[in-house]
């Protein structure tokens, strides 16, 4: 057992629990005490330490705890002849409700419970009444959710107020994480997309800014395709990546993205055609670090096996700048291998997965794949859920840089990308991350942030990576 003088710090009982430890002279137990409730008080502890290595009963709590009602591996104890009661970490092996029972029981302890999570009283759960898919007066309020299964909770980690979805990764949890943290909507960070453009802002009849954009949304970008300071989208591909990653939320307009407060960098490397040259890529890189990006989203790949060593050179750079990139991996038919940039140098390779928790079937496989996130689109072979709906975000329809709506055409590992680079804003504004962590601290640990929360599929790593995102969790400091 961890000694300790303090009243209220935490104390941790391990298999690995000692006489010695108990009658130590900086003890848990205050030398002070009654020999009888010294003994019963050791009955107790001794307890939880026996109890660590047993079978756990049937029905006890020994997961993360439900709704995070509670938070996980603590108690809270009191033990009679002290002033206060103090945070006693438990085992992994050990119930956080069976543990408190157990110590109930002893003579030695005036309470033990779990150590709940207070909320603030601010009524029920607000969902953001973005209408839908039909930008129009008439839809109703909260309408998205018909078709953003994304960002839904996963099932397991539903409320009564929302459904929930096999491929969500909860939204909803990562906004209220960011709410109490102080930056609600991963306010003070900047994304750069690096695509097609954005329809960031209206020139003439030909271009006008996506309706679910504020022009206060982005920083000034820059065009490497045409070589000048307006980065406008002929495509439709980019204005659709930077949607997911941070569409106007709460505004009463079409749908939501995911880090809806963050600044968005438009830089065009892309043309019409959603073709791009590596000198400009390598360029656009070097611009967003170079303009304070956080994170670089690349939802685009070069053949199987290139080599692309001036876009390596960048993005290692990024990398010593605190720089976070994310790519996709690439998608089945157009690639055949998990492709450049995802392949570069500290790199977050992103694969795709489907509406029914599925890998999605256009999704590669191999090395170089991190983490996995929506995309959407038909399942791989072997998958027991047929769901294959897109990815839904405001974009261009009908061919024109001035009409939008809701397309069902986007499916693939750009639009998982496009999640991994909003969650990644989500937990640089969350605070998870240490604050004086070196820039390559900050890349590193961001990274493992997203793996280890990531929930597994099942999959090998070559198909899966460490798993699917789960954007509640990683900005959770429960986690």
């Amino acid at each position: 057992m961890a000694a300790t003088s303090g009243i209220d710090q935490e104390v941790c009982v391990t298999d690995n629990f000692s006489r010695s430890d108990v009658f130590s002279e900086n003890s848990f137990y205050s030398r002070d005490f009654d020999p009888m409730i010294r003994r019963q008080t050791i009955l107790a502890a001794l307890v939880l330490a026996a109890l660590a290595g047993a079978p756990t009963p049937a029905g006890a709590t020994t997961s993360i705890s439900d709704a995070r009602e509670f938070v996980p591996r603590q108690v809270v104890v009191k033990f009679k002849g002290q002033q206060h009661g103090r945070t006693v970490g438990l085992p992994p092996r050990i119930g956080v409700k069976s543990a408190a029972a157990l110590l109930r029981q002893s003579p030695a302890v005036e309470y033990a419970a779990p150590n709940y999570i207070a909320t603030a009283s601010a009524g029920p759960l607000e969902v953001p009444n973005d209408p839908g898919p039909v930008i129009a007066s008439l839809d109703p309020p909260g309408g998205w959710v018909t078709k953003q299964w994304n960002f839904l909770p996963w099932e397991g980690a539903g409320t009564a107020v929302l459904p929930t979805s096999a491929g969500g990764i909860n939204a909803i949890g990562a906004w209220a994480n960011l709410v109490n943290a102080q930056h609600p909507g991963a306010s003070g960070t900047k994304v750069a997309v690096l695509d097609t453009g954005i329809a960031y802002r209206s020139k003439g009849k030909r271009f006008q800014r996506s309706p679910d954009f504020a022009a206060g949304q982005f920083s000034k970008g820059y065009d490497f395709v045409d070589n000048d300071p307006i980065p406008l989208d002929e495509n439709g591909h980019g204005t659709h990546i930077a949607g997911t990653i941070a569409e106007k939320t709460n505004n009463g307009i079409g749908l939501t993205g995911l880090a809806f407060r963050t600044k968005l960098l438009p830089v065009r490397v892309l043309d019409r055609h959603g073709s791009g040259r590596a000198d400009d890529i390598a360029k656009g890189i070097r611009f967003a670090v170079d303009h304070g990006a956080d994170v670089i989203n690349m939802s685009f790949n070069f053949g199987c096996g290139k080599r692309v060593p001036g876009i390596d050179e960048e993005l290692r750079r990024a990398y010593k700048k605190g720089v976070v990139a994310v790519a996709s991996i690439g998608n089945l038919g157009s690639e055949a291998c998990v492709s450049p940039p995802a392949k570069a140098p500290r790199v977050i390779g992103v694969g795709g997965t489907t509406e029914g928790g599925c890998l999605g079937a256009y999704s590669l496989t191999g090395k170089g794949i991190d983490v996995v996130a929506p995309g959407g689109g038909a399942p791989a072979a072997g998958c027991p859920s047929i769901w294959s709906r897109p990815i839904y975000q405001v974009t261009f329809v009908g061919g024109s840089t001035n009409r939008f709506g809701t397309p069902e055409s986007y499916v693939g590992t750009s639009m998982a990308a496009a999640h991994v680079s909003g969650v990644a804003a989500m937990v640089l504004a969350s605070g998870m991350l240490p604050q004086k962590a070196s820039p390559k601290e900050m890349v590193n640990g961001l990274t493992r942030r997203l793996q280890q929360t990531a929930r597994s599929l099942g999959l090998p790593a070559t198909q899966q990576g460490a798993g699917l995102i789960d954007a509640a969790k990683a900005t959770d400091p429960a986690f």
